[in-house]
């Protein structure tokens, strides 16, 4: 399945210059939903994950698909202040700031195997300061996926101690 033709493109969103890689075409699309489940279930079954651990907003829609499927829990990672419980931040850098994220102190047990899921890899900030905060926790990271990565930014640079399996890759803007 061509799952680029999935995938609506909004130029100039949020700022101008900006490619928007939209993914709510590719989810409305049945066809194409299953399709990116079942490739990732099937490069992630044999692996024991313990948990799926979804990066807000858009981590949580395949990464709670796919706890299910591998017959494991489903952990959120959100922006500060959304999370009710006790939570541990971790801070990361932008190219305009700074911004957040935190997960529940009780979300991860040591030695447990954690499968990482977000939408879209573009510079791997959110995704490395989400690792991080897995690992504070005692959590093993046996890999990242993504529906998306922005290979042009060079993320895997920043991840490079981490398995990255990714659906599609867009090598330009």
């Amino acid at each position: 399945m061509n799952l680029i033709s999935t995938i609506r493109t909004v130029p100039d969103f949020p700022t101008p210059g900006i490619m928007f890689r939209d993914i709510t075409t590719l989810l409305k699309d049945k066809d194409a939903l299953a399709y990116c489940v079942d490739i990732l279930y099937g490069h992630y079954k044999d692996e024991r994950i313990d948990k799926v651990v979804g990066i807000e907003s858009r981590g949580f829609i395949l990464g709670s698909i796919l706890a299910y499927r591998l017959g494991a829990g489903f952990v959120p990672v959100r922006k500060p202040k959304k999370l009710p419980a006790t939570t541990l931040r971790r801070e990361y850098q932008l190219e305009y700031g700074s911004d957040a994220v935190e997960i529940h102190v009780d979300a991860i047990a040591p030695g447990e195997r954690i499968l990482m899921q977000d939408d879209l890899l573009a510079t791997g900030g959110t995704m490395a300061a989400a690792c991080g905060l897995v690992e504070e926790l005692g959590g093993t990271i046996v890999g990242l996926s993504f529906l998306i990565e922005l290979s042009f930014l060079h993320p895997r640079e920043r991840l490079n101690q981490y398995d990255i399996f990714s659906l599609v890759t867009y090598d330009k803007e």
